[in-house]
């Protein structure tokens, strides 16, 4: 899951480089903590959030297949 979001990420951004996703374990949720460039925080969040929705829907989905739980946490 943790490829996905960066794969994900690095398509959206300018500056690939800066993005990292780090994995926290929590009881029976993976955290998943993204960071990427100031300036592609808008690029990875989107209009109204709809690119940050559609990435947690698919992270969620991917979670679903594999009977975990996810969570998306983009960070500036």
């Amino acid at each position: 899951m943790k490829e996905l979001v960066a794969y994900i990420a690095n398509a959206l951004v300018d500056n690939p480089d800066a993005v990292q996703v780090n994995e926290v374990v929590q009881d029976d949720m993976v955290v998943l903590e993204l960071r990427v460039a100031k300036e592609d925080l808008g690029k990875v969040i989107g209009k109204q959030g709809r690119t940050a929705r559609a990435i947690r829907a698919i992270l969620s989905a991917t979670a679903g297949k594999v009977n975990k739980r996810a969570r998306l946490e983009i960070l500036e």
